[in-house]
């Protein structure tokens, strides 16, 4: 567990977000040794099939994706106030919600997963093999949840580093299993998928294992844990809107894909291919993003919000130098990053534009999500969550479908950025407006507690 009320912070910042960084890019390895073998060993019908699943299993995940980043905002502002009988009843309330909430979307999920394709409109020949991969996926939601909870727990006490070892070892073993399933033993895209979630199923048992055994407050008991009605409402107030703008996101990559679909094959692949690259280049925008969030809930929690703007600009400065340079790395290098998944000319061609059109703005990407995150942390993700629906329904998809009408799929592409643009704008004057500053669950006439 680490304080975050004291001391430098960019320092602090930055200590606490790069495993968190590392532990993602690795995570991101699941999604990219598949693309790379499937595209390589199986065919583009497969790469297409796997692309095509991401945005529906996003969809299907986001709700609960929201209730746990409520329960770990109330984590840290706990953490922070020194109140940790109420964090293990946190701990609790979030782990016996995952549960139940992943048993239902598994059981959502497989029986959705047809129709959902037929309306995304995915083409003939690769249905089959994306229902495949779509329904072996998510029967270890379970784990995934399992493990996510746990690391998302840890981020609220400050301890970014054991997630990471696990997952190191969670994604050495996917390599070999995804290697061994599809190249040696033929399975096809079943393997691949069967591959992440052993990978998933053994990152969780391993992690709660050890975690039992030597950490003060983390004791996964299923006799001694208790739901907190009061915890568990408040993690809705909070997590429920960046639930409810995940699922909106979420569906409106599905509306993308929508429209990406309706250009064929090649380019449903190239797409599939630069997704996978670009979602590597979000990840340290997003992680510095969830580090801050923490920061703020500890220092908001300890009655420190003179630390807060600090923490911002420190985020917002490390983050730019960062995406500036991944800007670059992307339009240089975009045909050789394509070429890793495929060897086919037409698709590299496509993806490798893609690339260079949404690669040239990721510090617009950046600054949004640092803005984000000080929202977050405070507890205030009602406005952020409209900022963001706003930024993608009402601008990046229809200027993705009325641009791709005239200029064909280069109007996609450039829809990305525009949304990012708008969405940094307005969540600029929303932190301005100071606002957030009163969302905070933490009430100063609370007193710290013990277990």
């Amino acid at each position: 567990m680490k304080d975050l009320t004291t001391g430098n912070e960019s320092k602090l910042i930055l200590q606490f977000a790069m495993p968190m960084l590392l532990g993602n890019v690795f995570q991101q390895m699941y999604s990219i040794i598949d693309s790379i073998v499937v595209g390589k060993f199986i065919g583009k019908e497969a790469l297409a099939a796997v692309g095509a699943s991401f945005p529906i299993i996003f969809t299907l995940i986001s709700l609960v994706i929201g209730f746990t980043m409520g329960a770990t905002i109330i984590t840290a502002q706990y953490f922070g106030s020194k109140q940790m009988a109420k964090v293990k009843r946190t701990i609790d309330t979030l782990y016996i919600f995952l549960f139940f909430g992943s048993v239902a979307l598994t059981v959502i999920g497989i029986l959705l997963s047809g129709p959902i394709l037929r309306l995304i409109q995915i083409p003939e020949e690769v249905f089959p093999q994306a229902k495949l991969y779509l329904n072996i996926y998510l029967s270890g939601l379970i784990f995934m949840f399992g493990f996510n909870g746990t690391s998302a727990i840890l981020r609220g006490l400050g301890d970014s580093k054991t997630p990471l070892y696990f997952l190191i070892i969670s994604v050495i073993v996917n390599i070999i299993l995804v290697v061994l399933f599809v190249v040696v033993f033929k399975w096809g895209i079943a393997g691949s998928a069967v591959a992440t979630v052993i990978s998933q199923a053994g990152a969780f048992f391993t992690v709660m294992v050890y975690l039992n055994k030597t950490h003060p407050v983390i004791k996964f008991s299923i006799r001694d844990m208790t739901f907190d009605r009061g915890i568990f409402r408040d993690s809705i107030r909070i997590g429920l809107p960046s639930g409810l703008q995940q699922t909106f996101v979420s569906l409106g990559l599905l509306a993308i894909t929508w429209i990406v679909n309706l250009f064929g094959l090649n380019v449903i692949a190239a797409y599939s291919i630069a997704m996978r690259i670009d979602s590597l280049a979000a990840l340290p925008a997003m992680n510095f993003s969830a580090a801050l969030s923490t920061f703020v809930g500890q220092n908001i929690g300890a009655r420190k919000k003179e630390r807060v703007r600090a923490g911002l600009i420190a985020t917002i400065r490390m983050t730019s130098i960062i995406s500036i340079s991944i800007s670059l790395l992307a339009i240089l290098f975009s045909k050789p990053l394509m070429r890793l998944f495929t060897n086919d000319a037409d698709v590299i061609g496509i993806g490798s534009h893609y690339l260079i059109i949404v690669g040239s703005f990721y510090i617009l990407f950046s600054t949004m999500f640092a803005i984000n995150g000080v929202m977050r942390g405070a507890g205030d993700t009602l406005i952020p969550m409209f900022i963001t629906l706003f930024a993608l329904w009402f601008a990046r998809i229809p200027i993705a479908y009325f641009l791709s009408q005239r200029i064909g799929e280069t109007g996609i592409w450039w829809s990305t950025p525009i949304g990012w643009g708008i969405g940094m704008t307005m969540g600029i004057l929303h932190y301005l407006s100071g606002r957030w500053k009163k969302k905070s669950v933490i009430k100063f006439s609370e007193t710290p507690d013990s277990v």
